[in-house]
This record gives C-alpha cells, sequence and structure tokens, in this order.
C-alpha cells in the first residue's frame, strides 16, 4: 500500500520553525495499531489522518509517537494546509472529531489559516498537585485545569522562559499536560502573552507549539487582559506565533504554515 505524506512546519512562515506535522489522506481508516506505528516512525509531535467525507468536509484523528489524541491544533492546521494546498479545497472546511466535536477552518486573505475551536477556558483547582509543582523549577502564583492540562501561570514572561522541569514528575499527572503561561513583558509589543507546554505522558518532553491548549490559554488571558483580540507566542526553541480571537463560545486560533516534505510511505 502506498500513502501520500506531507510534513508542515505549522504556525510559522519559516521552515525548520513552529511545529511540525506529518499528513496522511486516507480512503478508508487504517487498523489504529497501524496508524500509531505510522506515527511512531514519524516521531513528530503529530502525525494527522484525514479522510474526505464530502466535499470540504473529513474526518480526522491526531496520533502522538505515543498514543492516540483527543485534540490537536498545529496538525490541524497542517491538514488544513494541505487540502487548501494539494488536495483542492476551497471556503471552510469542517473536519469531524472524535472527542471535540466539529472543527471549522478558513484560509484568510494573508495566508493565515484559521481555526474555529470549541472554547475549553480552564478553571482554577484548589489543591495544586504535589507532582505539578515538584516538576516545575519556579512555583506558578495560580493553577488551573481544563480537560486537557493544568495551566501554571507565572508571575513573569522571564519565568517561563528560563524555568526547567522533571518529566518524571509531570509523567505523573497523567493523562493531563502542563502548560506554563504569563502575561507578556511591558517591553514586548508583539505578543500579549507567552506559554510552554510539557506532555511526556502522551507524546514527549516539550511540544514546540500546541494550537489546542490556546483554546484554554486564549480565553484566560482575554478575561486577564480585558481584551478579545490577542496575540500569543510559544516560547520553544523553534517557537511560533498564534493569532487568537474570542468569538461567542468558539475560540479562532489562527497562524501561517509551510510545506518541508511531500512524498510516499509503502506500508
Amino acid at each position: 500500500m502506498e500513502l501520500d505524506i506531507y510534513i508542515v512546519d505549522a504556525f510559522t512562515k519559516q521552515q525548520f520553525k513552529g511545529n511540525s506535522a506529518a499528513v496522511v489522506p486516507l480512503q478508508q481508516w487504517l487498523a489504529p495499531e497501524v496508524m500509531q506505528s505510522i506515527a511512531a516512525e514519524n516521531n513528530l509531535s503529530e502525525t494527522a489522518f484525514i479522510r474526505a467525507l464530502s466535499v470540504n468536509k473529513y474526518e480526522i484523528r491526531w496520533f502522538s509517537p505515543l498514543t492516540e489524541i483527543d485534540f490537536c491544533g498545529h496538525a490541524t492546521l497542517a491538514s488544513s494546509y494541505v487540502i487548501f494546498n494539494h488536495l483542492g479545497g476551497q471556503g471552510e472546511i469542517e473536519f469531524v472529531t472524535r472527542e471535540v466535536g466539529a472543527l471549522f477552518v478558513n484560509q484568510l486573505s494573508d495566508d493565515r489559516i484559521e481555526m474555529s475551536f470549541p472554547n475549553q477556558c480552564p478553571q482554577v483547582v484548589e489543591r495544586a498537585p504535589d507532582a505539578l509543582l515538584a516538576g516545575l523549577s519556579v512555583t506558578p502564583i495560580q493553577v488551573l485545569k481544563n480537560r486537557q492540562a493544568y495551566f501554571a501561570v507565572m508571575a513573569s514572561e522571564h519565568d517561563v522562559k528560563s524555568l526547567s522541569y522533571s518529566s518524571e514528575q509531570l509523567k505523573q499527572l497523567a493523562p493531563f499536560d502542563v502548560v506554563v503561561t504569563a502575561k507578556a513583558s511591558a517591553i514586548t509589543n508583539e505578543y500579549d502573552f507567552i506559554s510552554r507546554y510539557f506532555w511526556p505522558a502522551n507524546g514527549g518532553d516539550e511540544d514546540p507549539v500546541t494550537g489546542s491548549i490556546h483554546a484554554g490559554l486564549a480565553p484566560y488571558w482575554a478575561q486577564q487582559l480585558a481584551k478579545n483580540d490577542l496575540v500569543a507566542y510559544q516560547a520553544s526553541q523553534r517557537g511560533g506565533i498564534l493569532f487568537c480571537n474570542i468569538v461567542n463560545d468558539r475560540v479562532l486560533v489562527s497562524g501561517f504554515a509551510v510545506l518541508y516534505l511531500k512524498g510516499t510511505a509503502y506500508i
């Protein structure tokens, strides 16, 4: 069996920045263990498998090297890039998911790809887990949680950029991941808030850019900063910029993407 495969750098205009995702279009679903093996072989944060249901309507599933993932933003952006640029897609794309409902995607006039996610604003936890506090070198000023991750809010941008972490400690929080975040420093004019994302239980140590978590980060910071249009920076080694907008019960997250590789997988 021969399968087309694309590798796209998401949330960036530059190759080798942002977060890489593999995209594999399918006619029919493969066995889950085969899709998991492909994702492990790719060894990227996520491999997205997409299956057309009708014009501009696709099922999508995401796999990390370790497990199937409920929700992945950057691989959704990468999949949309492939559909718009290589599969003839035009107008609005609808993705049908198993865990988070329908996702809607449009391409903007400046070539950004805009995704509509359900609002997943986190809620404050009464007591931060010991493994979370032990796993981060800086103590957060507040801890929240949504269905995906613990949110550790830090006092400063410097705290987010400089902190170290223990994967062994954070792994104990499974199935939840961890995002650390802070308001951007006063001298920064390019973005409103900053984050880093750790997911040792589900995929790897630090994720380069995590679109899905901004369905929680954006509404949190919209409340804190009293503004609905925000620009976010994920401060991994590769780095990535995300444009966020809160509209009713939806979070619009957009970014650029660039193709790195198109090839054939022989299964």
